[in-house]
């Protein structure tokens, strides 16, 4: 079987968060655990926040985290927080941080359109933002089998 975009160490369901920033800090920590990234990208991913506003919001209650490719990056790697309860990002409501991490501008581009695939279903979508954590497991890895 194919391995998942997101594995189930790399999905988190909690039910609130103080602020954002804590949100993208909790959703980073099985990437660093992987040494997939280091604490310098998830300050990167802080700071453009900080710099550029809410860019990194996608829709409602969702944000697709990221930083400059490569700057505290070790090898790609995404990983997932929803939390049940939305949290203030400069402004929009967000319940689900996905974090992206890319070691360039390329090579990242096939898993996020896996991944973003299954976030532009709307029933998927419904399911993530529910927050079951056993029930985001199998959607994610229904996905990847019908890749």
């Amino acid at each position: 079987m194919a391995k998942a975009i997101i594995s189930e160490d790399e999905i988190q369901v909690v039910d609130h968060v103080p602020d954002w920033a804590a949100a993208v800090k909790m959703a980073s920590v099985p990437l660093i655990r992987a040494k997939v990234i280091t604490n310098e990208y998830v300050d990167h991913m802080i700071q453009s926040v900080k710099e550029n506003g809410p860019y990194m919001v996608l829709t409602d209650y969702f944000a697709l985290m990221h930083a400059r490719p490569g700057e505290g990056v070790n090898k790609p790697g995404m990983s997932l927080l929803v939390t049940k309860q939305s949290v203030d990002l400069a402004g929009k409501p967000v319940k689900i941080f996905l974090i992206m991490a890319a070691v360039d501008n390329t090579s990242h581009l096939k898993s996020l359109q896996k991944v973003m695939s299954v976030f532009m279903d709307d029933h998927s979508y419904q399911t993530i933002l529910a927050g079951n954590r056993r029930q985001i497991i199998t959607l994610l890895k229904k996905s990847e089998v019908a890749k």
